[in-house]
């Protein structure tokens, strides 16, 4: 057990020292220290706050979709923004490698273990939102 564990501190060595990693960290400390981003980011918690104020009635409070287009809107313009945009697809390209990473050690393993955070699974299966309708098995 423990010849693998220093293997997995070994492998997470090299994700450190990776290109993706790198550049996950570049983006983030400038979306971090870009003066655009803060006040946008303190007007989207505070239109959130009122967004879950709303939820607790759904579509039928009346604020709610105002509140849904303001949050969205403030969205909108923080992915405007380049520093934010880029430590997205950085983070995305970060997430992509740990990902695949995962999934290899897995199907080194088994072919049927299932490897959690894995977006890129089209289907299949109950609750997946398929069309078997519950029919599975």
């Amino acid at each position: 057990m423990s010849a693998i564990l220093m293997q997995a501190y070994s492998m997470g060595d090299m994700v450190n020292n990776s290109a993706e990693m790198a550049d996950y960290l570049y983006w983030k400390s400038r979306k971090e220290s870009d003066p655009q981003v803060e006040p946008l980011v303190r007007l989207l918690n505070k239109k959130k706050e009122l967004l879950e104020e709303t939820e607790r009635f759904g579509h039928f409070h009346p604020n709610y979709h105002e509140a849904l287009d303001d949050v969205n809107a403030i969205l909108a313009q923080l992915d405007m923004i380049e520093s934010v945009r880029r430590f997205k697809e950085a983070e995305e390209r970060l997430d992509d490698m740990l990902y695949t990473i995962s999934d290899m050690i897995a199907k080194s393993v088994s072919d049927t273990i299932k490897v959690p955070g894995n977006k890129l699974i089209t289907g299949g299966g109950c609750s997946s939102g398929g069309s078997c309708s519950g029919k599975c098995g």
